[in-house]
């Protein structure tokens, strides 16, 4: 009914922040984030340098861009990370992507860029050659998704990222204006990037006298002591799951920590052993390392989100989650990964699939930390399939994750892990034990295939029965394996 009486307001006078006002009146204070936790912020926006005092830090980017700013070119669509219209260009030290700023709060800007929609056309009014591009191939019809779809295709135009389906996967056109908007990518793709939107996505530079405060720690030493003495914080990486506490339901977070300005978080390191990603790496850069080395990981984690998504979310906050139906947890049991948690100065490693041990429940007391995830060397026999109802932009219902080592035509070892088939990630073992020491056939597999039932008892619900889900963990296994055999199995690659 609220939102009903409000949907005549016109767009400019965007009426969400109004609504969230009324429901947090209707449904009581408690329901009103508190602005008792505040934070100084210093970032650059469409390249002016912008300071902030006091400020909620959880607040989203999007309504201090939309009520603040008055930049309204950010459009509000979805509020949740799905519909791509209030997409900006973010700069920082590990590079320029386009994020959702709905997603985004206000403690993840501070010593950063950021670029609207408003800033991507040079001083003297020139357009960028995306919009340029847009006009020319008339790739707007209503209007309301076009100053995302700039922002991301700019995005990729900046790091000359042709893949235009992938890089567009996570901005909907409402009006399916698709084609003209993708011949617009194609034309726009041999321009040069206008230099004024380089400098303006530089990073300003850091203020030496400043310290880094409690809401945003600059070191995982001070983050360790600091999340000790306070175990009911919330750590805040990419946001991507926590934002929609915020921005749908209306919650308040406690004590809110950034862990964007946490150094360590970023390393990665490949040694001849293993590969170790500091806990603040983000999905895409998950995804591009595992390119080179399980590509079909990599492969499915062009189905994590969309482009914004996968470059704000980290693969601590991924795995820390414990959702059974995420989508990284899998396949990193399936390779072996091993956590490295932290309280304090006391560390100590776990195996992944040890971490997960109900519903909502981790082997991880109050106060500890993923520091960092490491995934062994080995040769590459992983592949790893997600079923969704949708190709692009939908959470899993299944997700199966197999690495079977394979010598002389013989099973000699089975990781195989899934994902949605329980209360959490966990391993196949009884279909491991079918496989192993056995010869790698079709009857073999054929032989596996009951032990499922021994491993797994999903439940029904919205996304799918439990019969569904146990025969489809079946079929995955049997993908696996034709696949292996040289089999075309991709659904986007197999043609009649």
């Amino acid at each position: 009914m609220i939102k009903s009486r409000l949907s005549c307001l016109p767009e400019n006078n965007n009426p969400a922040p109004l609504l969230r006002r009324i429901e947090a009146a209707h449904f009581g204070t408690d329901r009103v984030r508190r602005r008792d936790f505040l934070m100084d912020i210093s970032f650059r926006l469409n390249g002016e340098l912008v300071s902030l005092t006091d400020v909620d830090p959880t607040r989203s980017v999007l309504d201090f861009l939309r009520e603040d700013k008055g930049l309204t070119g950010t459009k509000e669509g979805c509020n949740e990370g799905d519909c791509g219209a209030c997409s900006a260009l973010v700069g920082d030290a590990g590079g320029v992507r386009a994020q959702n700023t709905c997603l985004m709060m206000l403690g993840h800007l501070d010593g950063r860029a950021l670029v609207t929609v408003e800033g991507l056309a040079a001083p003297d009014g020139t357009p960028h050659p995306v919009q340029q591009a847009l006009v020319d191939h008339h790739g707007s019809q209503c209007g309301f998704c076009t100053p995302g779809f700039a922002v991301t295709l700019a995005a990729g135009h900046l790091s000359s990222d042709h893949d235009i389906k992938t890089l567009l996967g996570g901005n909907l056109c409402r009006c399916t204006g698709y084609a003209p908007i993708l011949r617009a990518a194609e034309a726009a793709a041999t321009e040069t990037s206008p230099p004024h939107l380089k400098d303006a996505l530089e990073a300003p530079r850091p203020d030496a006298s400043k310290e880094a405060g409690p809401a945003c720690p600059g070191a995982v030493d001070a983050l360790a002591t600091l999340y000790a003495d306070h175990p009911e914080a919330t750590l805040i990486g990419g946001a991507t799951e926590v934002a929609l506490d915020v921005n749908k339901a209306l919650k308040d977070l406690p004590f809110p920590i950034f862990l964007g300005q946490v150094r360590e978080f970023d390393k990665i390191e490949i040694t001849e052993d293993k590969i170790t990603f500091g806990a603040g790496a983000s999905i895409e850069t998950l995804r591009r390392i595992m390119a080179g080395h399980h590509p079909g990981f990599a492969e499915m984690l062009t189905r994590f989100g969309s482009a914004q998504v996968r470059a704000a979310g980290t693969i601590g906050g991924n795995v820390a989650n414990g959702s059974p139906i995420a989508e990284t947890p899998p396949p990193l049991i399936a390779l072996g990964a091993e956590l490295h948690l932290r309280h304090r100065d006391a560390r100590r490693n776990l195996p992944l699939e040890q971490y997960y041990v109900a519903y909502g429940q981790q082997d991880r007391r109050d106060g500890e930390f993923i520091e960092a995830v490491s995934i062994p060397r080995q040769k590459d026999r992983l592949r790893s399939y997600k079923i969704a109802r949708r190709f692009d932009q939908d959470i899993c219902t299944v997700l199966g994750a197999f690495n079977i080592h394979v010598n002389v035509g013989k099973v000699l070892s089975a990781r195989i892990a899934f994902g949605g088939m329980a209360g959490v990630v966990k391993r196949a073992e009884a279909v491991e034990r079918a496989l192993i020491g056995r010869p790698w056939t079709r009857e073999t597999v054929a032989a596996a295939l009951d032990a499922f039932e021994t491993d797994f008892a999903p439940i029904s619900d919205l996304r799918a029965g439990a019969d569904y889900r146990r025969e489809v963990a079946r079929n995955l296994l049997l993908r696996y394996w034709h696949e292996d055999q040289g089999t075309p199995v991709a659904v986007m690659g197999v043609t009649p």
